[in-house]
């Protein structure tokens, strides 16, 4: 991003993400969500999250009952994640954790709360989804495709360099996250954030209804912990221009 790097304006965050040409042409058919909440909180855990986490194991569990490894590698979403991760020699982790949950009886990790709230999306629609603190973002933001020589830093502090080709959505100072490879340190969510963003990658396949379904489901999840947080943005992007739903 080569425009003067200003602070986050959460209001204001379907009206500067960036589409480039390029993310359009290398993925005609692929999709991109937006959604900015602000007065949220993040809590270590939550009671009525917990409560919600485990309707959703059960539902999982109800839902896939008689699936074996390869029927849940035949949901479509599934395999339009897959499709793309193979072009990079990579596996689908969400998927992985979906087989944990629905055939290994495992429980949703207990992280931050409101990592979890994405985490559960994650699993019921299983569309990738990043979080970040908003406040730590610089505008403008947009989706692109990743060159050779961009690198970036992980969640878990370790300096990444970036698979060329794969999507990526990056701010005013650097990439925040890749599909490949997840979100940064920079930008990632913590015991403060008051604002956050979550973004979804749908690569073709998946659709952008879907997209704005997960959406809604993060955003129902997030009121959960935070009943006071307000949408700011939602806002889904494929081929075409944005659709603005909030």
């Amino acid at each position: 991003m080569s425009q003067k790097a200003v602070p986050a304006s959460i209001g204001e965050i379907t009206k500067v993400f960036i589409v480039t040409e390029t993310w359009k042409t290398t993925y005609p058919w692929a999709a991109v969500g937006v959604l900015a909440i602000r007065d949220v909180v993040n809590p270590k855990h939550h009671s009525g999250l917990d409560r919600r986490k485990a309707e959703l194991e059960r539902e999982l569990r109800s839902r896939f009952s008689g699936y074996d490894r390869a029927a849940l590698k035949a949901l479509p979403t599934i395999q339009a994640y897959n499709a793309y991760y193979r072009r990079f020699k990579k596996s689908y982790h969400v998927q992985l954790q979906l087989e944990s949950i629905v055939l290994k009886g495992k429980s949703i990790p207990r992280v931050a709360a409101l990592v979890e709230t994405m985490f559960m999306a994650e699993l019921k629609n299983q569309l990738l989804t990043a979080g970040h603190d908003f406040e730590a973002l610089r505008m403008p933001l947009g989706i692109d495709v990743a060159k050779n020589d961009q690198r970036f830093t992980r969640i878990n502090g370790q300096e990444q360099q970036l698979k060329a080709g794969d999507m990526v959505i990056a701010d005013a100072e650097g990439i925040i996250s890749s599909v490949v490879y997840g979100p940064d340190h920079r930008t990632r969510i913590t015991t403060d954030t008051r604002q956050v963003l979550f973004t979804v990658y749908a690569p073709p396949g998946i659709g952008e209804e879907a997209v704005y379904a997960h959406l809604q489901d993060i955003q129902t999840n997030v009121q959960v912990i935070a009943p006071n947080a307000l949408v700011q943005g939602m806002a889904v992007y494929g081929t075409g221009n944005a659709i603005p739903f909030i």
